[in-house]
């Protein structure tokens, strides 16, 4: 298994990537591929290690795709970038996917040019985990489609669906699509447009699901699109880091606040792992052919190194192929 990591993708690269990277093989996760700036990359490896290790290699990527930059634009224009040069070692079967902290919308264009789509998939979505109290849950899409039609939405949850099963372990996951209420008329045109295809489906539809009933975590994987997921992630992640925050400003205040933390240390170690994005280490670019999974552009070396491990699931358990013969049988069926 080999796994191709931009080193130059990311607020904290490259130290933070080649840090992650090179802890993924030294517990042998995988074999890594760090791609970018040669020169960059060896000097921090100097910094982490004496001796590097064998399944450790560098491709050199000259060029670096900066986030203010038009990810589409960019990639077109620079073809030796690392998150395009990244895809292409896949693509040539040199790697068996793809890791970045970078751009997401290069990361996207990337994706889509150096391995394409899947043939029966009309767009790619990115689908990520939500802290839930049942455990780690599915919404999708975050950010890949801000304008969605009612067969996009419908291709996202039979993908959800199948990433639910093949990476989670759920036998039969919930199918909920994110609406303002949970009657059948409720939400807009692309809602109710969705609506009767989801409940025609071969998947375990349950119906309409409000925001604040995801926490709950009663449902496996929530449909969305991509705007509006992107702004719930992104509202969620602030959320928890004013929560934790507001909690250690209490616990301050007094010398018997300060006591009963103690005691509760534990407690508040493990809610905060719950609820940290690094633990989930990266969300999965679904319907191209190929494996790429998107980091949180603030991911550090824990975070990289998790991500790792999501790309090495997707790889065992064949996601691509199974994504492709579902929905293309699905397709056959006139559902998709």
């Amino acid at each position: 298994m080999k796994i191709a990591v931009d080193a130059m993708g990311g607020d904290h690269a490259p130290k933070e990537i080649v840090a992650g990277a090179l802890e993924a093989v030294e517990k042998n996760i995988a074999d890594i591929i760090l791609v970018g700036r040669k020169e960059k990359i060896e000097s921090e490896l100097e910094n982490l290690t004496t001796k590097i290790p064998e399944n450790l290699t560098i491709c050199h990527a000259p060029e670096v795709i900066e986030m203010g930059e038009s990810p589409a634009t960019a990639v077109r224009r620079k073809k030796e970038n690392s998150i395009l040069v990244a895809h292409k070692l896949v693509k040539d079967g040199k790697a068996d996917g793809v890791v970045s902290a970078g751009s997401t919308g290069a990361q996207m264009t990337a994706a889509l040019m150096a391995l394409g789509r899947i043939p029966s998939i009309l767009r790619p979505t990115i689908a990520a985990l939500l802290p839930t109290l049942q455990g780690p849950k599915i919404l999708l899409d975050v950010g890949a489609n801000v304008n969605c039609k009612p067969e996009n939405l419908v291709q996202f949850a039979y993908m959800g669906n199948i990433y639910a099963r093949k990476i989670l372990g759920y036998d039969t996951p919930r199918i909920g699509l994110l609406n303002i209420g949970t009657e059948e008329k409720k939400g807009n045109a692309l809602t109710q447009a969705t609506y009767p295809l989801l409940k025609e489906s071969s998947l375990n539809f349950v119906g309409n699901v409000e925001p604040r009933e995801l926490p709950e975590g009663n449902i496996e994987v929530a449909v969305c699109d991509g705007f509006v997921g992107n702004c719930l992630l992104k509202f969620g992640e602030g959320l928890v880091n004013s929560f934790l925050a507001m909690i250690k400003e209490q616990v301050h205040k007094s010398l018997l606040t300060k006591t009963a933390a103690i005691a509760l240390k534990p407690t508040f170690k493990k809610l905060k792992k719950e609820l940290d994005y690094e633990e989930y280490g990266g969300a999965p670019l679904l319907g191209i052919q190929g494996v790429s999974i998107i980091c949180h552009g603030s991911s550090k070396a824990f975070a990289i190194t998790n991500a790792i491990k999501v790309a090495v699931q997707c790889v065992e358990n064949d996601l691509v192929g199974t994504i492709q013969s579902v929905t293309e049988h699905e397709k056959g069926r006139d559902i998709l």
